[in-house]
């Protein structure tokens, strides 16, 4: 009889916990309807965050629907002054948009659905060019190590759900099972008990969003090391593919020596983990647009994401170069010895050194490298500036090839947006659709003009174009991301007969907004949807490509260059 008495309660405890965590995922979902649409709330004359505390309390397994609306809507504003918002843009973008959760509910009854309707219909609209001063408030302060309260983790949730629903323009593009997470999530967050399993639930909600703009939010981590087994870094450089991670370089060749570790060996299983799994794992707390882009930023050494525990030595499965198959138990660095520590450090030192110092020399080849392009600037007084570029140009027209290699992040942004529009672009230069967000419906997306905010090309007088007819090579990578994304849309339009070469690019196109979340974390996103002029997506697909190249294990080893091969091929 005991026993029965103690499953009956175990049965109740889960009923009334699935119950609240039901409950919960309406209280925000109602929550963030009123804080970006209510004109009290959205207005900041009534503080959101402190309508969310002073309410969230109340929850329980038995608050319904109607109880949530009405606890959250009783000190605010029931009847409209003025005619109903009017919004009909020729072109949006309104996927994302999506009242169902009330309209549709049975349960909800016929006044609750007029005053949420009634609330859209007369909400509130921005001046144009205000901030929103959300994203500026600051949250309660707490110890790094110290788990937020309920009301402050239900918070941080709720807040993300809200960016995801009102501000992500590309959440159509999300896994449409994500929405229904949440429930789970909510529970995961009332039961947790440590600032830890707390990060975890948000590196995970984050990961759902699959926007390369978050995948550094596990930077923001208190516990990231912790999370992501960062404690200790293999005695070697690495590539992780599909289902192995390949030995590129040895950087203390002792340890790897008694491990029987070589360059070209593939790591299978660590400490009887597939690889293929292992990355599952990761691809759940890590956000990023594509599967290309999420392994090319795991397989930065210095960031060492892909270990799946904190063990000093790892039972390693090795595939060896002639297919022989062997277990080495492997010593990691030790951060503590100073000696390993050193060497790990000078490596990736160099490691950045020698990228940076990286250029193509050759006669009939102009290289523009987008990362290092404001060099071309040193020594050269302003008033003197666009004559060198029109110098530096004219030298470059007389190339057989141009070659403008997108593999990094632009450090100047006027020399594709102004100088190469102004020496060879057409005075039109429409490569593009951008969206913003629609300050009169927020949770769609409005395209600019051409000229708004001179996004698309500067206002240049009595413009002149230089056509150039040699070849034009773009190479791309997943390093390939936002503005340099939008760089090489620009790019091929100016320059019709270009090759766009390399692989898939971070699929994260368009400005980045963030959001502050209770704990000091603040989430960067894509805040803006980019298509190409034909509306064809760039966000998780990349920019449009000519020809894939693909590296084998030796080209890897061998740190070879074949977008450089291939162009030096190509030349006629």
């Amino acid at each position: 009889m005991k026993n029965i008495f103690i499953v009956f309660l175990v049965m109740a405890v889960h009923t009334a916990v699935g119950a609240q965590k039901g409950n919960y995922v309406y209280f925000m979902k109602t929550w963030n309807f009123i804080q970006y649409y209510h004109p009290d709330v959205a207005s900041g004359k009534k503080d959101a965050d402190s309508l969310f505390l002073i309410t969230v309390g109340k929850i329980n397994e038995k608050t319904d629907e109607n109880a949530i609306i009405t606890l959250l809507s009783q000190n605010l504003t029931h009847k409209f002054s003025g005619i109903p918002v009017t919004d009909n843009p020729k072109d949006v973008l309104a996927v994302n948009q999506n009242f169902k959760w009330f309209q549709k509910n049975k349960r909800i009854t016929p006044g609750n659905k007029q005053l949420l309707n009634d609330i859209y219909n007369h909400r509130f609209i921005a001046e144009p060019g205000n901030k929103d001063k959300r994203s500026e408030k600051k949250t309660p302060e707490f110890k790094k190590d110290e788990n937020l309260p309920l009301a402050y983790r239900i918070l941080a949730l709720a807040k993300l759900q809200g960016t995801i629903d009102y501000l992500y323009p590309h959440k159509y593009l999300m896994d449409k099972k994500a929405e229904m997470y949440f429930s789970d999530w909510i529970e995961q967050a009332v039961r947790c008990t440590s600032r830890k399993d707390f990060e975890i639930i948000l590196t995970k909600v984050v990961a759902a969003m699959e926007d390369t703009h978050s995948f550094k939010f596990y930077n923001e981590l208190n516990e990231k090391n912790e999370i992501f087994h960062r404690l200790y870094f293999p005695p070697f450089d690495y590539v992780i593919k599909d289902n192995y991670i390949l030995v590129t370089e040895l950087l203390l060749p002792e340890i790897c020596s008694k491990a029987n570790i070589h360059v070209g060996d593939r790591i299978t299983e660590v400490n009887g983990q597939s690889v293929r799994e292992i990355i599952k794992q990761k691809k759940e707390l890590l956000s990023a647009s594509n599967p290309e882009t999420l392994l090319y930023m795991m397989s930065d050494f210095q960031r060492n994401l892909i270990w799946p525990d904190d063990q000093s030595r790892k039972d390693l499965k090795i595939q060896s170069k002639d297919h022989k198959t062997y277990h080495a138990d492997t010593e990691f660095v030790n951060f503590t010895d100073k000696q390993q520590r050193a060497v790990v450090t000078e490596y990736i030192q160099n490691k950045t050194r020698r990228r940076q110092q990286y250029k193509i020399d050759h006669q009939d080849i102009a290289y523009f490298k987008i990362n290092d392009v404001f060099s071309l600037t040193d020594n050269i007084p302003d008033e003197k500036l666009d004559d060198h570029m029109e110098t530096v140009f004219k030298d470059a027209s007389s190339k057989k090839a141009i070659v403008f290699d997108m593999r990094g992040y632009p450090d100047w942004g006027g020399f594709v947006f102004h100088y190469v529009y102004k020496y060879f672009s057409p005075v039109e230069n429409h490569f593009g659709k951008y969206y913003k967000p629609n300050i009169k419906n927020i949770g769609t997306y409005i395209p600019i003009s051409y000229k708004e905010f001179g996004t698309y090309y500067p206002d240049i007088k009595n413009k002149t174009m230089h056509p150039y007819k040699g070849q034009v090579f773009l190479i791309v990578n997943p390093e390939t991301l936002s503005m340099s994304e939008w760089n090489t849309m620009n790019l091929q339009n100016v320059f019709p007969q270009a090759k766009t070469i390399g692989q898939r690019t971070a699929g994260a196109d368009g400005d980045i907004r963030t959001v502050k979340l209770p704990g000091n974390y603040t989430l960067e996103f894509t805040g803006n949807g980019i298509f190409y002029y034909d509306n064809t997506q760039t966000q998780k697909v990349g920019v449009k490509m000519d020809e894939y190249i693909q590296y084998s294990d030796n080209d890897m080893i061998k740190k070879k260059d074949l977008e450089l091969e291939r162009i030096l091929k190509g030349l006629n």
